[in-house]
């Protein structure tokens, strides 16, 4: 398997989408995530990402490993904090928290988490991570204690991003959170798009084809589909269907 980040390059290098689907620990059981992972099989999901803002139960290592047992998709751990660490997952999403001002998610947790994910092998993928407003409090916001950047102010996104790409950031994320009422702004995807160098994720609120479609046009390299997923588990084919088609019409 080539490396995680390798595989995000791949796409932006050829300007073709990826997806990927977030798997909460927390709001899962073992029928739910075998349901979800044979479809991510049958509609070609690129990475399954696993994790949360609040993980409350031991349920990690067990998601972690039946992803792993029924598809050979990338498994990427998708941190909350430094205690959400499996070895068993093929990469890890390094998430420092560029948008707020809080130091325990800019390099504290990571301090706490760095020997651990060392001795683990896990590939580290070094990611600037942004939350922005979505309309309503979502649990990243709330246990992140920091304010999320506006929806309509695509220059300051745009600074935060490339910022983080010159602190060394493999990959920007940009994120409405969980249970988003509305999805990041074109606005913003455009403003961050046009300055970094580096994979645009965008997750948060992508619940249908048309917001897919946006945030395609916007300039997101991969989507994230999450809470959506647990509600409607046709958001899947929804989506990988409107990046298949996008990708079709953009072979290089």
């Amino acid at each position: 398997m080539n490396k995680v980040v390798d595989q995000f390059n791949t796409l932006k290098g050829r300007s073709q989408k990826g997806l990927a689907v977030l798997i909460d620990p927390d709001d899962v059981d073992q029928e739910g995530l075998i349901e979800s992972l044979n479809l991510c099989l049958k509609h070609h999901v690129n990475f399954i990402f696993v994790g949360g803002s609040l993980v409350t139960t031991d349920n990690l290592h067990d998601v972690v490993t039946l992803a792993k047992s029924y598809t050979d998709i990338p498994c990427v751990l998708f941190p909350g904090n430094a205690i959400q660490i499996d070895a068993s997952a093929d990469a890890i999403l390094f998430l420092s928290l560029i948008s707020g001002r809080n130091p325990e998610l800019l390099i504290g947790q990571h301090v706490v988490a760095a020997p651990v994910v060392k001795r683990s092998k896990l590939e580290v993928i070094p990611t600037g991570y942004m939350l922005v407003n979505s309309g309503k409090p979502t649990s990243a916001s709330y246990i992140s204690n920091s304010q999320p950047l506006p929806n309509d102010k695509p220059s300051l996104a745009a600074s935060t991003a490339l910022a983080g790409e010159m602190l060394g950031m493999q990959s920007i994320y940009l994120d409405a959170g969980s249970g988003a009422e509305f999805p990041v702004s074109q606005k913003v995807i455009k403003g961050v798009k046009n300055v970094i160098n580096v994979p645009l994720i965008v997750g948060g609120g992508i619940n249908n084809a048309l917001k897919a479609r946006k945030a395609l046009d916007a300039g997101a390299d991969i989507l994230v589909i999450g809470n959506g997923v647990q509600k409607n588990l046709n958001v899947i084919a929804e989506v990988s269907n409107v990046i298949e088609t996008y990708n079709a019409l953009n072979v290089n």
